[in-house]
């Protein structure tokens, strides 16, 4: 875990890695509260906070008495987002670097290329 951040934020970040991995594919069932409270070994109150984040953005959903599971969906919508955080983290301030330093479009794509390979 990491001692920077609240651990309902770990705990929703874990499980989305899952998802995004396929550890946790669409409609499988993901860990009880308490499953996760004595994993982390954490607070189930915790736990809970971070699963209910996941449910405020239908990330997962609850079926009353069985538990929680992945939504159809959760994988895109979660690489949309993530696609979308790198592009405002890193690829805006990369570009308005490169301006800065003259670079035209095709050189900064001749950069990128270069470094992929």
């Amino acid at each position: 875990m990491d001692e920077g951040r609240p651990l309902f934020l770990q705990i929703a970040d874990a499980l989305e890695g899952q998802i995004l991995d396929g550890t946790l594919p669409e409609e499988s069932q993901v860990p009880s509260i308490n499953e996760l409270a004595a994993f982390h070994r954490i607070n189930p109150a915790t736990a809970l906070k971070g699963v209910n984040l996941l449910v405020d953005s239908t990330i997962l959903y609850k079926r009353r008495g069985i538990g929680m599971f992945v939504s159809p969906g959760a994988r895109d919508r979660l690489l949309a987002d993530r696609r979308a955080d790198f592009a405002e983290g890193h690829v805006r301030p990369l570009i308005e670097r490169a301006k800065a330093l003259g670079l035209t479009a095709q050189q900064l794509h001749d950069l990128i290329d270069k470094e992929m390979t």
